[in-house]
C-alpha cells in the first residue's frame, strides 16, 4: 500500500471499518453471484451432467473465483494482481468451447486444455500488456457481442428442454415459468434502486424456483446427502488429456478473456483515479492465467473481471480494493460448503434458462456499446465487424456445417466465440495495422497504459 505524494493513502488502499467492509463486500458478492454460478449451471445442463457433478462444479467455481478475486484485489508481491477493486468470476466465453470439447473428447480434455491455456496465459500476460493495441474495441466489442448472441440458444434450450420429441418439450408451464422469471427481473430493475435492483437476477432465480416447486421442476434429492463442509478435490474427473485442437481453442478463449479483463481494468483504473501501468496490467492478466491453471486442477472455469462489479464501483463511488478482497474471502468460504452447491445445482432448467437469456442479451448489449467507440469513417471497420459476426454466427445457425472437417477443426471453428475472435483479430490486423492500411483502429485505454508505464 503506497501513500500518495502528500502522505495520505490512496482511496483504493484505505481499509473501511469492519462492519462497512463486510456489508459492502457482501453487496459485491450479490452482484456477481448469479453470473458466477450460471456458468457451471448452464454448462452442466447443456453437457448432460448429473446434479451431483454440477454441484461439484459450482463449489469449485466459487472457490477459484474467490482466490482470484482476493489476488486481484490484494496482490501477491510484484507477481500477481492488479490491486484494484476487481471481482473475478467465470467467463461466459468458455461455455460453447467447453460443450464442444466435452462432446468431442470428454471432461478430461476440457480441464487438460484449460490447464495448458492457463500456463499459456501466465507466459504471455506481459507480452499481451505490450501488444494490447492489436485487441482494440473493434475486436473486443465484436467478440463480446457474439458471446451473448451465441449463448441465447443455450438459454432457450434450458427453457424449452433439450429433446424436441419429448412430451414436455416447450410446455406451457415451462414457458410461463421462464416468462415469469424474466418479468420479475425486469420489474425489480425498473422499480428498485440499490441492492434490490442490482440483485434482480438473483431474486428472479429465487422466486422462480419457489414457484417451480409445486410444478414439479425442482429435484432436491441430492441436497440431503451433501455435506455441510468439504473441499473440492483436484482432478475430479481423472488425469487430464491434452488434444491439440482443444488446447488451441482454449488458448483463444484465454486471449478473449484477456481482452475482456483489460477493458474492465482500464475502466476501474479511470473510475478510482489510479493510473494503470503496463506492469499492473500484466499482473492482472497473469491472475487470469492463474485462474486457468487452478481451474484445470480443481475442475472450475477461467475467470475474468466482472463487468457488473465494475458498474457497481461506478455507481457507489466506493474505491477500496479491500472491499472486493473481502468478497473474495466470502467466495472461498462458500466454495467449501458442498450443500450450498447441491442446492444451486437443483435450480430448475427453465428458471436458469430465463435468467441466462437476460444475462446473455445484456452481454451482447455491452458488446454493442463497446462497438460504439469504433471509428467507422473512411476505413473498413464496418466490414471487419460485419464479416466477423457472420463467421461467428455460422455454427450457431447451422450447427452441423463443420461435421465433415477433422474433429480438431470442428472444435476451433464450431465455436462461435473462437471463430469470431480469430476472424476479428486477423481482419483488424489486415485493414488497420498492416503496411498500406488507410487508418489504424484506436485502442481505447492503451495510451493511458503506456503513459503510466
Amino acid at each position: 500500500m503506497s501513500p500518495t505524494e502528500n502522505g495520505v493513502r490512496h482511496p483504493t488502499d484505505q481499509v473501511p471499518p469492519t462492519g462497512r467492509l463486510l456489508l459492502l463486500g457482501l453487496q459485491h458478492l450479490f452482484i456477481m453471484y448469479t453470473g458466477c454460478i450460471a456458468v457451471p449451471l448452464i454448462f452442466g445442463a447443456a453437457a448432460g451432467l448429473s446434479h451431483d457433478t454440477i454441484a461439484l462444479l459450482v463449489d469449485a467455481d466459487l472457490l477459484v473465483s474467490g482466490v482470484i478475486t482476493l489476488i486481484q484485489s490484494a496482490g501477491v508481491g510484484r507477481i500477481l494482481g492488479v490491486r484494484l477493486p476487481i471481482v473475478a468470476g467465470a467467463t461466459f466465453t468458455l461455455i460453447t468451447p467447453m460443450i464442444l470439447i466435452t462432446k468431442g473428447y470428454g471432461l478430461q480434455a476440457v480441464y487438460g486444455s484449460m490447464l495448458l491455456a492457463g500456463i499459456f496465459g501466465l507466459v504471455i500476460a506481459p507480452l499481451f500488456a505490450r501488444v494490447v493495441r492489436y485487441f482494440p474495441a473493434i475486436v473486443s466489442g465484436t467478440v463480446i457481442t457474439v458471446i451473448g448472441l451465441s449463448l441465447i440458444g443455450v438459454g432457450v434450450q434450458l427453457v424449452a428442454g433439450s429433446d424436441s420429441t419429448a412430451p414436455g418439450y416447450a410446455s406451457v408451464p415451462r414457458l410461463a415459468l421462464a416468462a415469469g422469471v424474466i418479468l420479475v427481473i425486469v420489474a425489480f430493475m425498473r422499480l428498485f434502486k440499490g441492492i434490490l435492483g442490482q440483485a434482480a437476477v438473483l431474486i428472479g432465480l429465487v422466486l422462480g424456483t419457489a414457484v417451480a416447486v409445486p410444478l414439479g421442476f425442482v429435484n432436491l434429492a441430492g441436497v440431503a446427502g451433501a455435506p455441510w463442509f468439504g473441499f473440492p478435490m483436484p482432478f475430479q474427473f481423472g488425469a487430464p488429456h491434452f488434444p491439440i485442437a482443444a488446447v488451441l481453442s482454449m488458448c483463444v478463449v484465454m486471449l478473449v478473456t484477456f481482452t475482456e479483463s483489460t477493458a474492465d481494468m482500464l475502466a476501474v483504473s479511470e473510475m478510482v483515479g489510479k493510473p494503470l501501468s503496463r506492469g499492473d496490467l500484466a499482473r492482472g492478466l497473469a491472475a487470469d492465467g492463474l485462474s486457468g491453471v487452478l481451474a484445470g486442477i480443481m475442475n472450475s472455469f477461467i475467470d475474468t473481471a466482472y463487468a457488473e462489479n465494475v458498474g457497481l464501483v461506478e455507481i457507489t463511488r466506493i474505491r477500496s480494493r479491500w472491499i472486493t478482497a473481502a468478497t473474495g474471502a466470502m467466495l472461498i468460504v462458500l466454495g467449501c460448503v458442498p450443500k450450498l452447491g447441491a442446492v444451486v445445482a437443483s435450480l430448475p432448467d427453465p428458471v436458469v434458462g430465463a435468467a441466462g437469456l437476460v444475462m446473455f442479451a445484456m452481454v451482447s448489449a455491452v458488446g454493442i456499446r463497446v462497438l460504439k467507440k469504433v471509428d467507422y469513417a473512411d476505413n473498413h471497420n464496418l466490414l471487419v465487424v460485419a464479416l466477423s459476426i457472420a463467421v461467428g454466427m455460422v455454427p450457431v445457425v447451422a450447427p452441423s456445417i463443420y461435421t465433415h472437417l477433422p474433429q480438431g477443426l470442428q472444435i476451433v471453428f464450431g465455436s462461435a466465440i473462437t471463430s469470431t475472435a480469430l476472424c476479428a483479430f486477423v481482419l483488424n490486423v489486415l485493414f488497420n495495422h498492416a503496411r498500406g492500411s488507410r487508418k489504424r483502429a484506436p485502442a481505447a485505454g492503451v495510451e493511458q497504459t503506456s503513459r503510466a508505464a
